[in-house]
């Protein structure tokens, strides 16, 4: 009776309401302010892609909101669903090793502030015979999973956003150097003469699996090397803004990256399907925890390759097109025709999905371990975590 008093309102002091009450408002109001002084800070210093982005983590704060909104207010209803015994046996996660009263063990309520609520519930069900569809504490755990999914998603994509813009400034070097010898027409026809070699001297490269194979593993040293950028700076500028020829592509690369930013900062549809799915099939004895964590190796390494082809292809034009003595001649020209179906999208939407499933891989992992221990059944083997991480 002490426990039923002390969990109601009613019976809570006034000043343990407000105090809690005071503390949420105050964290809510300083992040908002928090987002809002970051926005204007954005557009003073006209980084125009970046609010973009912003504005779109504040839409998935928001959407986060509506999703923990509902999962409250509906909390009790959902529990009271009830459904057969026998059908709740079915695609457990863990082996039920105990019962209750024909209860399956994961409905078994273990925090002592929602006892007294699912005890009501359970009993609601074991008058009908059967058991509740998800228990209020597994709809508590679901609630935290989803917040902590949400945040892991977005560290991991300010932190690529991060370390891509650092990768890319290293590149401004280059940019500097080439236009204080732009005037220096042998120093033009030296970088382009370099990057063909690199790129597509020898009959053998045009082979389509040793071509592959070369960009599988150049995309491990030296990616990118100043020949590259330069040749694909001349080649962009000579497609696209020929009357400039001192156009500062780094600086044009650089806002492309925060472009990218605003559209991979968002969760989309197919990724919370991507969730759903997954959840379904987290059963015992699937191992999909584990093989799920091959995914994004497999599509980084992919997307990794595909790229560096891509480079390489655009060698191989130039050196197809015949003669190559001169500049014009040895021109890149910029082309969608070597992405995938002609649709450069199709890659950042693979980057997009690499992201979010690697998130979603250290979210479960964090969220397991808090919420059920390191031991728990859903953790599967210590060989299997440590491999997860390591891919992770």
């Amino acid at each position: 009776m002490a426990e039923e008093l002390n969990s109601s309102l009613e019976f809570t002091p006034t000043w343990v309401v407000a105090g809690v009450c005071f503390v949420i408002v105050l964290l809510s109001l300083c992040a908002e302010r928090g987002l809002h002084k970051l926005g204007k800070c954005l557009r003073h210093e006209k980084q125009d892609a970046l609010n973009e982005a912003l504005q779109k983590l504040k839409e998935e704060l928001m959407l986060l909101g509506f999703i923990s909104l509902l999962l409250t207010v509906f909390q009790r209803s959902i529990s009271r669903i009830c459904i057969p015994a026998h059908v709740a046996t079915h695609m457990l996660p863990c082996k039920r090793e105990t019962a209750e009263h024909n209860i399956p063990a994961h409905y078994q309520s273990t925090n002592n502030g929602r006892r007294l609520l699912s005890e009501a519930t359970s009993d609601h069900c074991q008058l009908k015979g059967k058991v509740p569809l998800l228990s209020l504490e597994g709809l508590h755990h679901l609630h935290i999973f989803i917040f902590v999914l949400a945040v892991v998603h977005v560290i991991f994509c300010v932190s690529t956003m991060v370390l891509g813009g650092a990768r890319i400034r290293q590149w401004k070097t280059w940019e500097d150097s080439f236009k204080r010898k732009s005037g220096q027409a042998a120093h033009v026809r030296r970088h382009h003469h370099e990057f063909l070699k690199e790129r597509a001297d020898g009959y053998w490269r045009r082979a389509a699996i040793i071509g592959w194979m070369i960009a599988f593993c150049k995309q491990f040293y030296g990616s990118v090397t100043k020949s590259d950028y330069i040749a694909l700076r001349q080649g962009f500028i000579k497609e696209h803004c020929p009357g400039n020829p001192n156009f500062d592509f780094h600086k044009y690369m650089m806002r492309t990256l925060e472009i990218d930013f605003k559209k991979i900062v968002g969760i989309s549809w197919y990724l919370w399907l991507f969730v759903v799915l997954f959840l379904l099939l987290n059963v015992d004895g699937w191992n999909t925890y584990f093989w799920l964590a091959f995914l994004p190796l497999i599509l980084l390494l992919l997307v990794g390759a595909k790229l560096e082809h891509i480079i390489s292809r655009l060698a191989q034009d130039v050196t197809q097109s015949g003669v190559h003595a001169n500049e014009s001649a040895t021109r890149v020209r910029p082309s969608d025709e070597h992405f995938w179906f002609g649709n450069p999208r199709i890659v950042l939407i693979l980057i997009h999905f690499i992201l979010f499933q690697n998130s979603f891989e250290i979210a479960f992992f964090f969220w397991i371990w808090s919420t059920y221990g390191i031991h728990s059944c859903i953790m599967e083997k210590l060989g299997y975590i440590i491999a997860r991480l390591i891919m992770g």
